[in-house]
């Protein structure tokens, strides 16, 4: 199974510069921040089946998962309103396991959204461990945060992403029995997932591909691909 997650920042923006047809590819594909309930032509004639949870402020956040397989179910959201109507979360369930769409708020220039990023950390990592008591998980998506320093170009505690509490959140809930998928397929290599519009030297690999332990054997590929449109990167993960 291939797998692609993209934080697309608009998906109107990415189409009209023809670079997202390379979710053509994929048989399950996961964007973040679509900013719009109104999709695409060329997304609709794809062939995939669409499932989306849009932010109830227009042109604002927003997730989206196609896949040419259909689900047993489909879960809109985490079941908290402060985050659900922020458009943070999507969730299709299939044979194996469960597919999480996730893009977690970002902290804030200036911080000031840094706590209700962290309870959304916590309510989200509720939802997710009450998943894998069913079956594994796959969670992808934009986590707006490094847990490593190797993983931004630059290093500042005070820069949203990489304050000390959303790295010890990040890191401590992949030990709770996840896998970066990336650094098991690439244990040395730097690369980054965002990169500054205005200033190409800040950097930070802050989209991630997760797997619950069960499922790290099946990782066949992993690769953050150079693909232009949007301020991220995409995420390839191949699973066996």
């Amino acid at each position: 199974m291939r797998i692609l997650s993209w934080n697309v920042n608009g998906i109107r923006s990415i189409s009209r510069k023809g670079t997202l047809s390379v979710v053509n590819d994929f048989d399950v594909v996961l964007l973040q921040e679509v900013r719009s309930s109104d999709l695409p032509l060329d997304v609709l004639s794809m062939g995939f089946n669409v499932y989306g949870l849009p932010a109830v402020r227009k042109g604002y956040s927003g997730v989206l998962t196609l896949s040419k397989i259909n689900p047993i179910n489909v879960i809109r959201g985490i079941g908290v309103r402060d985050f659900d109507d922020e458009g943070r979360v999507i969730t299709i369930e299939l044979g194996e396991f469960y597919i999480i769409n996730a893009y977690f708020p970002r902290a804030g220039d200036d911080l000031s959204r840094l706590q209700f990023k962290l309870n959304f950390d916590e309510a989200i990592e509720k939802f997710t461990l009450n998943l894998v008591s069913k079956k594994p998980v796959v969670m992808c998506g934009d986590f707006n945060a490094v847990y490593d320093r190797r993983d931004s170009s630059f290093w500042d505690e005070e820069h949203p992403g990489l304050t000390p509490r959303e790295r010890l959140w990040l890191s401590g809930f992949i030990k709770k029995g996840f896998v970066d998928t990336y650094r098991l397929i690439h244990p040395h290599d730097v690369k980054y997932t965002w990169r500054s519009f205005r200033d190409k030297d800040i950097a930070m690999r802050i989209d991630y591909c997760l797997v619950s332990g069960e499922l790290a054997s099946r990782v066949a590929n992993v690769d953050i691909l150079n693909v232009e449109g949007s301020d991220h990167y995409p995420i390839l993960l191949e699973l066996r």
